[in-house]
């Protein structure tokens, strides 16, 4: 059955209406695969692009996950935990990563937000200053190291030709708030984008309030016709509670409570982030250009953790202190010209990146940190003290040949060397365990190599191989046993994986575009949790595992301004050997945890000009999924609606927008997240009930 409803689909696809003449707006233009402007529909790769009016969607606005749940192959989770990152997973990969996103390079504006050991932090970025999202899956690109499960990219918004000032104010369930202010205009060949925002909610659940400030500044700089000079600011000051993972039976009895220990520990997070990045081009001609791309930062993470399970002496929990220092740089030449007599492109660069965190752990005492100025006293505060420095230096190759007319051949190279060094700082105090500084190097070569065939104006059949390259993170590399005097553990292999992909882009009539793929993803050494306990994570290396999937959009716009979208995930993600942890015997075939088998979303949207106004009917379903790797537990598949009204009015020079929205309709309880291989069977983040959340924008054009 599963063949045959797969047959009818693809015959859809290249069904004879395809063929026709009919003039069609092609896909929007994606610069994340070759870093130069291509159009998605003739690359050879799964990219989808969340445009402006998706992001927005009557929505919040404050985390990429929202966006990201139309898109497939993506799982998106919204935690209902603002002292924690969104949960965000490509195809399977950083399904199980506890803090930030991995195995998924993240950027914005060509500036990244992944430092060198592949620990991304978008959230960063204010998604209101935010124009599209660029989402490839795979390993497909030579341009970006060090992941498996491909790139996001965020671009900002343009500024207009004049100044336009606005704001936007937002209410919601649990006495959220959220206000927006920006401005955005050209002043002779400056132009500029300004946004801040505040963010404040009391939660969804117990002991989880927080509270986010946020600014961006973008300007661009036309020194001349050829060069371009571009400054992009992130800021942002957070403040959250964190209200932990719950057992599976508080979780549906008393989905709104806090776990064991969120109270008495005052779990929490303090974070600041600043980043600058630049971007310097100058066109030499129309074949040749350069790119200079560069960035530094700063970040404060303290987190308070919870230890009810086996507290430290004298202890019940932990803070985390991490101060952070980084900055980067790329160099890229692009070139493009015929090659007997065949157009190609090509581009070649050089990236540099170093991320330096002074880190130290605090034993605790109900959320209040022990002294650390008394030495070689069984009370001593400090039991960890390091600097944890990750750095990359990579080069990198990829090209674009059209053999024929309709045929074009991309092929790329990257070598990455990745370096994890640690600075032992903490040699004295309770126990001597003397000085456990070290490091270690991790090397390889990635290619990858696709061909596109334009069957037909309106029809693209690819094909693609591409290799990826995942190193440990400073936080999976943090400890080699879940005992008090853990040190680092720099014994960790990188996972690599090979990437399979055919796929076919077609626009059906005048109206609808449809993208397939079906994939083909073996891994090995993949990193997973191997033992969890006191609030320290053990990682090691599996055996092989294995992802087969199939990904499909469905996107199409009718008469009376009636528009459908509609997407589809398929992921079969396996332990391919049998292996053992701490926790057991993890046999061959178990489920990878963190992974859906199906995922589905749909909308039905209508707009009414005369009135301004538009509405949407969103439906969204998620199978159940395993909550570690023994396969033990899962939390249960679930379908949710939401639903989303609003109006336009474009009153002189005004434009004013209302809109409401409506988060699981139906009341539904569901597990939004899940927290794999907790010790303590807390595995479970609850999702809110019904909510609502009412927006009012105002926009002046001068």
């Amino acid at each position: 059955m599963k063949r045959k409803q797969l047959f009818l689909l693809i015959a859809a696809i290249v069904a004879p209406q395809a063929y026709a003449e009919d003039v069609i707006n092609l896909a929007p233009v994606v610069v994340t695969a070759t870093k130069n402007e291509q159009n998605s529909f003739d690359l050879p790769v799964a990219i989808d692009v969340v445009e402006k009016k998706d992001i927005k969607n009557d929505q919040l606005q404050m985390l990429l996950s929202e966006s990201l749940i139309r898109v497939p192959g993506i799982t998106a989770q919204n935690r209902n935990n603002q002292a924690q990152d969104p949960q965000i997973s490509s195809r399977g990969f950083g399904s199980r990563s506890a803090f930030g996103v991995r195995g998924i390079r993240v950027y914005v504006d060509g500036i990244p937000l992944t430092m060198p050991d592949g620990q991304g932090q978008p959230g960063i970025v204010d998604l209101s200053a935010i124009k599209s999202i660029e989402v490839m899956r795979g390993p497909f690109s030579a341009l970006y190291g060090n992941s498996s499960g491909g790139v996001i990219q965020m671009l900002s918004d343009d500024a207009p030709e004049t100044l336009e000032v606005g704001g936007t104010v937002m209410f919601g369930s649990d006495d959220t708030k959220r206000q927006v202010l920006n401005a955005a205009g050209t002043s002779e060949n400056i132009e500029y984008l300004l946004n801040v925002s505040n963010f404040e909610t009391d939660s969804y659940r117990d002991h989880g309030a927080g509270k986010k400030e946020a600014a961006t500044a973008k300007f661009k700089i036309n020194i001349s016709e050829a060069t371009k000079l571009t400054a992009l600011v992130n800021w942002f000051d957070q403040k959250a509670q964190d209200p932990l993972g719950l057992t599976r039976a508080i979780a549906f009895s008393e989905p709104t409570s806090a776990g064991v220990g969120a109270v008495a520990s005052n779990t929490r997070v303090y974070r600041s982030h600043t980043q600058v990045g630049f971007n310097l081009s100058h066109t030499f001609s129309e074949n040749n250009a350069i790119n200079l791309m560069t960035y530094v930062g700063t970040r404060e993470n303290e987190q308070y953790l919870s230890l009810p399970s086996a507290p430290p002496v004298n202890a019940n929990g932990r803070a985390s202190e991490i101060s952070r220092d980084f900055w980067g740089a790329d160099l890229r030449w692009d070139n493009n010209g015929k090659l007997l007599n065949r157009p190609y492109n090509i581009s070649l660069g050089l990236n540099y990146g170093k991320s330096k965190d002074a880190r130290r752990d605090i034993n605790a005492v109900n959320g209040i940190k022990r002294p650390t100025n008394i030495p070689n006293n069984t009370n001593y505060g400090l039991n960890r003290d390091e600097d944890n420095i990750s750095t990359n230096f990579d080069q990198y190759i990829q090209g674009k040949l059209s053999v024929l007319d309709n045929v074009d051949i991309h092929a790329g190279a990257r070598h990455t060397k990745v370096k994890l060094e640690v600075k032992d700082n903490f040699i004295t105090g309770t126990s001597a365990i003397g000085d456990n500084s070290g490091s270690v190097e991790y090397q390889k070569t990635t290619p990858v190599i696709g061909v596109v065939w334009k069957v037909t104006p309106l029809l693209n059949l690819y094909a693609n191989y591409g290799r990826g390259f995942e190193t440990p993170t400073f936080i999976e590399a943090a400890y080699n046993s879940t005992a008090a005097g853990a040190t680092p553990n720099l014994s960790l292999k990188p996972s690599e994986s090979r990437n399979y992909e055919l796929g076919a882009k077609a626009f059906i009539g005048d109206n609808t575009q449809a993208n397939l793929n079906l994939f083909r993803i073996t891994t090995e050494d993949e990193l997973i949790i191997s033992a969890s306990n006191a609030g320290r994570n053990v990682y090691s290396n599996a055996g092989k595992t294995k992802r087969t999937g199939v990904e499909l959009s469905i996107d199409s716009k009718f008469a009376n301004n009636i528009s459908t979208y509609f997407s589809y995930s398929l992921l079969n993600a396996k332990f391919d050997s049998d292996f053992t942890s701490t926790a057991g015997l993890v046999e061959s075939g178990n489920r990878i945890p963190g992974t859906y088998k199906t995922q589905l979303y749909g909308e039905v949207a209508w707009k009414y000009a005369p009135l301004g106004f538009s509405t949407a009917f969103e439906g969204r379903h998620n199978s159940k999924v395993y909550v570690n790797d023994q396969n033990q537990d899962t939390a249960p598949s679930y379908t949710i609606f939401n639903l989303r009204a609003g109006f336009e009015q474009n009153l002189g020079n005004w434009r004013l927008s209302e809109y409401f929205r409506v988060e699981n309709m139906f009341d539904k309880d569901y597990i939004g997240s899940v927290r794999i291989g907790d010790a303590n069977n807390r595995f479970f983040e609850p999702a809110a009930d019904r909510n609502y959340l009412l927006g009012l924008s105002a926009n002046y054009k001068f």
